[in-house]
Formats: structure tokens, sequence, C-alpha cells
């Protein structure tokens, strides 16, 4: 394929990609999930099936959102949002102790534009554990990589709270 058609591919895959977020936002999961579905087809893409995964999760699909981010992984194993992502649906299943090592992996990813979701999904699943001192230091990784999230201080405060 020359360099040009590529480009084309590519562009209409994130066009189909963008409308299907467009829809998404507006609460027509079927419809966003149709347009993953055509941005797929056109070029498989770890954005694509990233995408497709969180619409299937928002309409409680938890098991076809894992089966996403892992073909997500497949294609680019450097993007860091399928990994957080299956770490919080398998958290959402009550599958905690199998979350951590994909939340893990995620704070580790090459390719991650939201880094410090991990961070919190893993404080998260510490304090629910009981383990205050590990949310804690998650919450201030968190913290540190995005110092404007402010419900992550308000948690970090509660955390530190509860120790005294």
């Amino acid at each position: 394929m020359a360099e040009s058609e590529q480009s084309f591919v590519l562009r209409r895959a994130n066009a189909l990609i963008g409308e299907g977020r467009a829809h998404q936002r507006r609460g027509e999961l079927e419809r966003a999930i149709e347009l993953y579905d055509k941005s797929l087809a056109v070029l498989p893409t770890a954005e694509g099936y990233t995408y497709r995964a969180w619409a299937r999760a928002e309409g409680h699909d938890y098991q076809a959102a894992i089966g996403d981010c892992c073909a997500a992984i497949a294609v680019d194993p450097t993007l860091g949002n399928p990994y957080n992502d299956i770490g919080s649906y398998l958290v959402k299943l009550g599958r905690v102790d199998e979350a951590i090592g994909w939340l893990e992996r995620a704070k580790v990813a090459e390719r991650y534009d939201t880094r410090h979701f991990p961070f919190i999904n893993l404080g998260r699943v510490f304090a629910v554990r009981g383990q205050l001192h590990r949310a804690i230091a998650e919450f201030e990784e968190a913290l540190r990589l995005c110092p404007t999230d402010q419900s992550c201080a308000r948690v970090l405060a509660a955390l530190r709270a509860a120790l005294n």
C-alpha cells in the first residue's frame, strides 16, 4: 500500500472513531459501537478497539470490553489505556486480585496520555482492601502526574485523615 493510501486509510479509521465518540458522548452506545466496528473494518487500531471496549463497558458488557482491550494490546502493546481499562473492568466484575497486574502494566506503558489513571485505580483497590499506606502512595503519584486533579487530592486527604 502506498504511503498516501495508508494515510487516507488511517484518517478514515480515525474519522469513524471520532464519529463514534460523538455518539458515545450522547449516550448512543449502539451507534457508537457500529462506528467503531466500521473503523476497525477499515483499519484495526489499538484506539479503535479501546474505544469500542469503553462503549461496551458503558453498556455493562465487561467481558466483551476485556476482549476488545486484549485485541488493542495485540495491535499495539505500547498503548497504556487498554491495560488500565482491563484492570478497571475486572474490579467492576469483583476480580480485584486479577486487576492489580493489569493496572501495574498500565503504569509503565510507553504510550499513555492519562498516565495518572492506573495510579488512581490502584489507589482505590488498595483503599478497599484496607491497605491505606499503599493507597496513599498510589494517589500521591497520581497527583504528582496530574496536579490539577482535585478529586484525587480530596481522596488523598481523606485517606491521610483515616490514618490519624
